[in-house]
């Protein structure tokens, strides 16, 4: 069965391995993937912020012309440094004919779309293609989250919904603003690990401390972040977000109307897909009761880069000051003078005695260890031991044991009913328990039970007889019939 597009599949990977560049130009990364990708990223930004963005102006209705965009590619190249060719060498041509050939490679990876009103040629770009840029540039541009606010849209939208005042429109773009919540508190560990990790690459503590401050403080501590386990945030408010989720998804009549409205709007009519995004939405919004188990991990993770960042600072401030050549040098001077009448600088007994010098290490001598002691097992410890083994394989049952058991009690005959089944030895009786269980489960009408039966039933087959309980060679069951492969298919082939 297909997926549907806005489904995601059980493995993860749903319609957006299949439907990307079904929406966007397969060669779309090409110029960010080239030596020059800072370069093209810097236009594309450009363009972005000046032509085809939400805050560009308005754009003509058929489209830029031509030479408007080479002009800002032009500008734009003027404040860049030199480019380079694939193979990394220095491109040296004019700035027009560096242009043109911009142009052309973003136009043939399917950033441009040209369109011909006579003989003018005009520029636009796809609306996916432009909505992706937009999704790169906010991406690029993402500071801080404010949990606060999340929350808060959250809850005034869900109460919308419980009121009836908003359908399964709000409800979606509540469940999204969820579940990118979630991701974002998820992620902060690791973001706050990918920051330390680079503080630790800088040597300089000028340095260190500028970017301390500057990523790690502004961009992840500021926030709202110190305010998340007061009673005034508005995070304390998830019990009635969640009891209202909750009354939503079990009243019968809010149910009707945002399926209905999932089936009516995206889905064309089909029920069980509507169902499918109804309760995918929800899940989404009760996902918001692990946020505990994420902000605890986050703790941890701030308090160790508040010691690791404590411990530096601690010991790049230590290592500025010699302390030991300072006092080397005091005592010097000191002995140095002859200032008889001077007293000590110090009380006695309080900042400088001789009780407050540390001691010496002592080196403590421990005996060495002693060999390690070996076990030899007398003769009576491994014949228990290898009763125990062969007690053990004669309870085991196999595939290719069974299979054995069954060809020698069969002995060339096409079908064995239970009660001719040898039962001399502990391997046989198991054989029969499991002959007995492959019976149950092929007799059984669901496909999961006969297949994992076909697992140990190699070339025979085993149905039930009757349904009463029979007694047995010291086992009671209901009888059974073991009918070779080869005999069930030629029953089969002579019915047809």
């Amino acid at each position: 069965m297909a997926i549907p597009w806005n489904i995601t599949s059980r493995n993860g990977v749903g319609s957006a391995a299949n439907l990307l560049f079904e929406r966007l130009p397969e060669r779309i990364f090409a110029p960010l993937a080239s030596p020059n990708r800072q370069r093209y990223w810097a236009l594309l930004c450009t363009l972005h912020a000046n032509r085809f963005g939400p805050d560009a102006p308005l754009p003509p209705s058929k489209g830029f012309a031509v030479r408007e965009i080479l002009q800002d590619i032009q500008d734009e190249l003027l404040s860049q440094d030199s480019w380079e060719n694939e193979d990394g060498q220095p491109l040296e041509t004019d700035f027009s004919v560096r242009a043109h050939m911009i142009f052309n490679r973003l136009s043939d990876s399917g950033w441009f779309r040209m369109e011909s009103f006579g003989l003018e040629k005009r520029v636009t770009m796809r609306p996916a293609v432009s909505k992706f840029l937009t999704f790169m540039v906010s991406f690029a541009e993402t500071g801080p989250v404010f949990v606060s606010g999340k929350i808060r849209s959250i809850e005034l939208n869900i109460q919308q919904v419980l009121d009836g005042q908003a359908d399964g429109d709000t409800l979606s773009e509540t469940a999204d603003q969820a579940r990118s919540l979630m991701e974002h508190v998820r992620n902060t560990g690791t973001t706050v690990r990918d920051i330390m990790d680079s503080l630790s690459k800088e040597t300089a503590t000028a340095q260190y401390v500028r970017l301390f401050f500057n990523q790690y403080i502004e961009n992840v501590f500021i926030g709202d972040y110190r305010e998340l386990r007061t009673k005034e945030h508005p995070l304390s408010r998830r019990p009635q977000i969640l009891r209202a989720v909750g009354e939503i998804q079990e009243s019968e009549q809010h149910r009707a109307r945002l399926i209905g409205w999932y089936e009516s709007r995206r889905c064309a009519g089909d029920r069980r897909r509507a169902e499918m995004l109804f309760e995918r939405d929800i899940q989404r919004l009760q996902d918001l009761r692990r946020i505990d188990e994420y902000l605890e991990r986050l703790d941890d993770e701030i308090r160790m880069a508040n010691r690791r960042a404590l411990a530096y600072l601690e010991y790049r401030l230590r290592s500025l000051r010699p302390v030991d050549h300072m006092v080397k040098q005091a005592i010097e001077a000191v002995l140095s003078s002859n200032a008889q009448g001077l007293g000590d600088p110090f009380p006695v007994r309080v900042l400088v005695s001789g009780e407050a010098l540390a001691e010496p290490r002592k080196h403590i001598e421990r005996p060495a260890p002693s060999n390690l002691r070996r076990h030899v097992p007398s003769e009576r410890e491994l014949a228990k031991s290898r009763v125990m083994l062969r007690a053990q394989q004669a309870r085991s049952v196999s595939a290719p044991k069974l299979a054995e058991y069954v060809r020698s009690q069969l002995d060339s005959k096409e079908h064995l009913s239970s009660e001719k089944l040898n039962m001399e030895s502990v391997s046989n009786v198991r054989n029969f328990q499991a002959l007995s269980s492959i019976s149950m489960a092929m007799s059984a009408d669901s496909r999961r039970l006969m297949l994992s039966a076909m697992t140990l039933a190699k070339g025979f087959r085993v149905r039930f007889t009757g349904t009463l309980e029979t007694q047995g060679n010291g086992i009671s069951g209901r009888p059974f019939i073991v009918e070779s492969r080869k005999a069930t298919a030629g029953s089969s082939e002579s019915k047809k």
